[in-house]
C-alpha cells in the first residue's frame, strides 16, 4: 500500500512575525484563522490522497459511471452478450491502477494550491462553519486543479495503455450500438474531474470532523481556532 507523506509546516503557511501570530483572549486574528484553515485543508488533502491512493479505491461501477454516466448499463449488457466480461474486468482493474497513480501524483498539487491561497475573508470562513473552507477552495481553485490533474491522469493512462485497451474493448460494442452510448470520450479529462471531485469530498469530510470533533484537532492551531464558537465571541 503506497502512503503519501505530505509534511505539514504550519509556521510556513503564512509569513508573519511571532508577535503577529499571538492571539490573546477572545480575539481571533485573520492570521490565526487563515493558518488554521490552510492546515485543515492540507490535512484533508493528505487524507484524500492516502485513502484514494490505494488499489481498489475506484470500483468498476464508479469508473464506468464516470466514463458513461448515461450509457453504462447498456454497454455492460452488450459486453456480457459478446462474452467480453472478463476483458472488461481487466480493463477496469487497469483503470483503477491508473487512477490510483494519478491520485498519488496529484496530492502535492492540492497542497501547493492550498498553501498559495490568499484568504482575505479567513475569519468569515471560520465562522461560517460546515464546509466553508472546502467550498472556498473548490470555488477559487477547482478549475485550475482539474487542468493540472488532467495531464497527470493522461500520463497514468498512457503508462497503463488504457486508451488502447479501451478502444479494443469498445470496438465491437460500437458495431452494435453505434454512437448511442457516447463512446468517443476524452478519458483523461473525465477521470481527472472524477479524481478532483473525490479529493474535495475527502477534504470536506476532514473539515467537518475538525469543526465538530475535538479529537480531530491534532494541532495547537486547530484547537485554538476551531475549539471555540467565534460567533458568540466578541472580536
Amino acid at each position: 500500500m503506497k502512503k503519501i507523506m505530505l509534511f505539514l509546516l504550519p509556521a510556513m503557511l503564512f509569513s508573519a512575525s511571532c508577535d503577529t501570530l499571538k492571539s490573546l483572549g477572545n480575539i481571533l486574528s485573520e492570521v490565526d484563522a487563515a493558518n488554521a484553515i490552510k492546515e485543515a485543508l492540507i490535512i484533508g488533502s493528505d487524507f484524500g490522497a492516502n485513502s484514494l491512493g490505494q488499489h481498489g479505491s475506484f470500483s468498476s461501477d464508479v469508473l464506468l459511471n464516470a466514463i458513461l454516466p448515461q450509457g453504462a448499463s447498456q454497454v455492460i449488457q452488450t459486453l456480457n452478450k459478446l462474452g467480453l466480461a472478463s476483458e472488461f474486468n481487466r480493463f477496469t482493474n487497469t483503470l483503477d491502477n491508473a487512477a490510483v497513480d494519478a491520485v498519488t501524483r496529484s496530492g502535492p498539487v492540492f497542497v501547493n494550491s492550498i498553501r498559495k491561497m490568499s484568504i482575505r475573508d479567513a475569519i468569515g470562513i471560520v465562522k461560517n462553519g460546515g464546509t466553508a473552507a472546502t467550498d472556498y477552495l473548490r470555488r477559487t481553485a477547482g478549475d485550475s486543479l482539474q487542468k493540472t490533474v488532467t495531464p497527470i491522469m493522461y500520463t497514468a493512462l498512457q503508462e497503463y495503455k488504457v486508451a488502447d485497451q479501451w478502444n479494443s474493448l469498445v470496438a465491437p460494442v460500437k458495431l452494435l450500438l453505434g454512437n448511442k452510448a457516447g463512446l468517443n470520450l476524452n478519458l483523461d479529462h473525465i477521470l481527472a474531474v472524477m479524481i478532483v471531485n473525490n479529493m474535495f469530498q475527502k477534504i470536506e469530510q476532514k473539515e467537518i470532523a475538525i469543526r465538530t470533533d475535538a479529537n480531530a484537532r491534532t494541532t495547537a492551531s486547530l484547537q485554538r481556532v476551531f475549539g471555540k464558537n467565534w460567533n458568540t465571541t466578541t472580536n
